[in-house]
């Protein structure tokens, strides 16, 4: 059984430059994609047994935008990019330059928070592989719009692979008045997570 407490005390350096160079780079290239500056906060990062995820994301029956990867090469598991309703709904206002107040998100914005997704998994996927040395390949998106609990159900029915761990980077930038607030779920299955832990010297 994996002593999650004793690993965020190990991890908690590394993990940390983890964020902050997948921050960096997610920052950088959201700033391109608008052609407006936007600042990220030093992200959160935890490791959390999958099961804490639901109360994490405000409940197996909150409303969320849930964007996943399927991870492939050297790695094999999920990614999963979590946003609250608001913070859709801002994201969308941050990359269209408007004001939009109700929570209907169309087709065209609906595509936009999967590029946005698509970006931050990016970085995040490419600062763990420079970190570990690791091969990591990240699948196109897919995106739902549902309650917590059936988002977090998906990896396991759609690609059959269950983690025990995920790693949650906590990711919050803003633009003006938009703050946007979501979560990077890394969820590698048990051997992947040993392997990556093994490559940073933990293990």
């Amino acid at each position: 059984m994996l002593d999650v407490e004793n690993l965020n005390h190990f991890m908690i350096d590394i993990l940390k430059e983890l964020g902050n160079i997948g921050a960096g780079n997610a920052a950088t290239a959201l700033a391109s994609l608008i052609s407006k500056k936007v600042n990220m906060d030093v992200p959160n990062v935890r490791i959390l047994e999958f099961k804490e995820v639901a109360s994490v994301l405000g409940g197996e029956e909150n409303l969320v935008v849930g964007i996943y990867f399927e991870i492939t090469e050297d790695v094999i598991g999920n990614m999963l990019f979590v946003l609250d309703m608001d913070s859709a709904i801002n994201l969308t206002n941050m990359l269209f330059n408007r004001e939009k107040k109700d929570k209907e998100l169309d087709e065209m914005d609906i595509s936009a928070i999967s590029e946005v997704g698509n970006i931050l998994a990016s970085s995040y996927a490419n600062s763990l592989s420079s970190l570990t040395g690791l091969k990591i390949v990240i699948s196109i998106p897919s995106i739902s719009i549902d309650m917590a609990g059936a988002i977090l159900s998906v990896p396991a029915i759609q690609y059959g692979h269950v983690a025990d761990h995920a790693l949650m980077i906590e990711t919050i930038f803003e633009e003006n008045q938009n703050l946007v607030t979501g979560n990077l779920f890394f969820l590698p299955n048990l051997s992947s997570f040993d392997k990556i832990l093994t490559a940073l010297g933990v293990n």
